[in-house]
């Protein structure tokens, strides 16, 4: 059977065998919820609470600053015992509601099912999947709302649902994809009203053909869904790659997937929607994969936003040798975090503990000119001679090049002989590129 996919790309060792079998284990809740101001693309959220302040489980304690960005809500019941910067899994520092849970688990008087949301129109969907926070749980976190927005002169006719977790060691949008296949379903048919689309879309990797059969009976009544099998290859779940794996058709450089008729969403944040929908509840917990060979039992758990990475690993029965990294996310395209110290947000797929090598590797040898990172690189580019640009501060150049169409999936460094970091050479040059071109614009 053909199966989906693109050009280029790279085979890596999964290590999903870890978690993927066992079923998802409900989080321990603890004493200290952190609830950071940002979990989003965008404006941060302005505080609605004080400290000293009692709060319920889902009550909105952030509000929007913008039209980009998106609230939060308290995930516990409890008391506001501080608001100050802490670490952020993405790498940054970002205030923070901190809640000593009173462990009631009270739910805010405003979450209620909705009686019949069947008969929402566009516009009443658009609005709850904004009140409820729900934000791209794939781990880019732009604001869901927002991608629904009509634009003018733009249709579109495909709803692709990802549910490819082409990631080593993640799992949790498997298991999700096993547990809640109803759900997913469930939730595609509201993104779907939500926009004006006829066509709805859940793409899977073939080493899920368990998601895949549950997903086609949860959607076998509705001739609209259609469930497509992928080719098991990373970058596979990358936005303009499973565009093109999917429908044949290529995202312009610099253009967005409604360019094309497309919009694509993770399959939590699908099952998220129909969570608020029909519930009212507010995204205020997700599915979170531990893994790594630095943790003592790997496993799938539904924990509650604001939940510390320590609290996870701990319960996953504490790190095993010397530990090198703690990465939030997958080992391709995750950031390393400085401290276990950091809590789970909305976009928080994973938490991989990896153990420090018996012997390092070798440091960075100058480039062999194999041409395995131009063979691999999904985006059509020539990736080692974007890094000679940038070793070279040439940013002009390489803007020219289309550096700011790498997508940094980490398949050119996975391949490179002479272990070249191009990813961090790559990255320096887009964030330069980036700063060039806001400082002209403020001298205009």
């Amino acid at each position: 059977m053909s199966k989906a996919t693109f050009r280029g790309g790279i085979h890596v060792t999964g290590h999903k065998e870890l978690t993927s079998g066992a079923a998802t284990i409900h989080a321990v809740v603890p004493d200290r919820i952190c609830i950071p101001l940002s979990q989003h693309i965008g404006a941060a959220c302005a505080p609605l609470v004080n400290v000293g302040d009692r709060v319920k489980k889902g009550e909105r304690i952030g509000e929007v600053k913008g039209f980009v960005s998106s609230p939060v809500h308290a995930t516990v019941s409890g008391t506001v015992t501080a608001i100050e910067v802490m670490e952020h899994p993405g790498g940054s520092f970002v205030p923070c509601i901190v809640i000593e849970n009173d462990y009631l688990e009270e739910w805010h008087e405003s979450i209620r099912p909705n009686s019949a949301p069947a008969t929402f129109s566009p516009e009443e969907i658009r609005k709850i999947v904004f009140e409820a926070g729900i934000v791209g749980m794939g781990g880019a976190t732009f604001p869901t709302h927002v991608k629904y927005a009509p634009v003018e002169g733009k249709a579109v006719d495909t709803v692709i649902l990802n549910g490819v977790e082409c990631e080593p060691y993640l799992t949790s949008d498997h298991r999700l994809m096993l547990e809640k296949a109803d759900r997913i379903v469930a939730g595609l048919g509201y993104i779907m009203k939500s926009v004006g689309c006829s066509r709805g879309v859940v793409a899977v990797e073939d080493n899920k053909l368990d998601a895949v059969a549950m997903l086609r009976e949860a959607a076998r009544s509705n001739p609209a869904f259609s469930v497509i099998v992928m080719k098991e290859k990373y970058p596979q779940g990358s936005e303009k790659q499973l565009i093109y794996a999917c429908t044949g058709r290529e995202v312009p450089v610099g253009g967005l997937p409604i360019a094309v008729g497309v919009i694509v969403n993770n399959v939590g944040t699908a099952a998220a929607i129909a969570d608020a929908v029909e519930m009212g509840i507010p995204l205020i917990e997700r599915y979170v994969t531990v893994s790594g060979d630095g943790v003592l039992k790997p496993a799938n758990y539904l924990a509650r936003v604001g939940t510390l990475f320590s609290d996870l690993i701990a319960q996953s029965g504490g790190t095993v040798g010397e530990v090198e990294r703690v990465i939030s996310g997958g080992p391709m395209m995750g950031k390393t975090v400085f401290s276990m110290e950091v809590p789970i947000v909305k976009g928080s797929s994973g938490i991989v503990v990896m153990k420090k090598p018996e012997r390092a590797g070798p440091a960075e040898y100058p480039c062999v000119r194999c041409a395995k990172c131009v063979d691999v690189c999904p985006a059509f580019l020539e990736p080692t001679s974007l890094v000679k640009l940038a070793k070279r501060c040439k940013w002009e150049e390489a803007d020219a090049a289309n550096i700011m169409s790498c997508i940094e999936c980490g398949s050119c460094v996975y391949v490179c002989p002479a272990r070249i970091p191009l990813v961090q050479y790559i990255r320096r040059a887009k964030q330069a590129v980036l700063a060039g071109k806001a400082k002209a614009t403020a001298v205009k």
